[in-house]
C-alpha cells in the first residue's frame, strides 16, 4: 500500500542523506521525495512516498524517530489528506495533433506553458493517480519529455505538522 510520510527535521547539511541512508540500508524503496524549508528557516518538511505493510511503515517511521535531526514523523495516509503533484511534459504537437494534445490539457485542466511549430509544454497537477491518467490518455509517441515533481501532502482540516 501506497503511504505518504511526512517529516519535519532540522534544516541542517547531512540530514537528508541520513534520512535517505537509513531507507537504503533496510531496503526500503522511497518512490518519491521533496524537501523544502518551512516557514521556520530552521526547520524542512520532507515528503516520502513509499510502499509498504503497516508493519513496514511502522518500522520506517520508528526509525526516522531516532534520526538526531527528525523533529516530528507523520504518516498522512492515516487520516484525511490532500496530495499534489507537479509534472511538466514536453510533447509533439504538429498538424492535427496540435488541436488533440490542446483538448487533453483542457480536459486534465491542465495549462500549456509554452508554444513553438512543433510542440507543447504542458503543465499539470493534481494527484499521482491524475497525473498517470494524464500519461497513459497521451499518445506514448507523442511525449518528448517528462519532469515530474513527486508529491507533497498535508493534512485535512485541524491536522497540522508542526513543533
Amino acid at each position: 500500500m501506497k503511504h505518504i510520510i511526512s517529516v519535519l527535521l532540522e534544516n541542517e547539511a547531512g540530514a537528508l542523506s541520513r534520512v535517505v541512508g537509513l531507507f537504503s540500508a533496510r531496503g526500503y524503496n522511497i518512490e518519491s521525495l521533496s524537501v523544502a524549508p518551512t516557514e521556520d528557516a530552521s526547520l524542512s518538511r520532507m515528503t516520502i512516498v513509499t510502499r509498504g505493510s503497516e508493519d513496514i511503515i511502522e518500522q520506517i517511521t520508528k526509525h526516522l524517530n531516532r534520526l538526531i535531526e527528525v523533529v516530528k514523523v507523520v504518516d498522512l495516509t492515516e487520516a484525511s489528506y490532500i496530495e499534489r503533484e507537479l509534472m511538466l511534459m514536453k510533447v509533439r504537437a504538429v498538424g492535427k495533433d496540435r488541436e488533440e494534445m490542446k483538448r487533453m490539457a483542457d480536459i486534465f485542466r491542465g495549462r500549456v506553458i509554452d508554444v513553438t511549430d512543433k510542440t507543447y509544454t504542458i503543465e499539470l497537477t493534481g494527484d499521482s493517480g491524475k497525473i498517470d491518467a494524464f500519461i497513459e490518455a497521451i499518445d506514448p509517441a507523442a511525449i518528448l519529455e517528462t519532469v515530474r515533481t513527486g508529491s507533497s501532502g498535508i493534512g485535512r482540516g485541524e491536522r497540522v505538522l508542526k513543533v
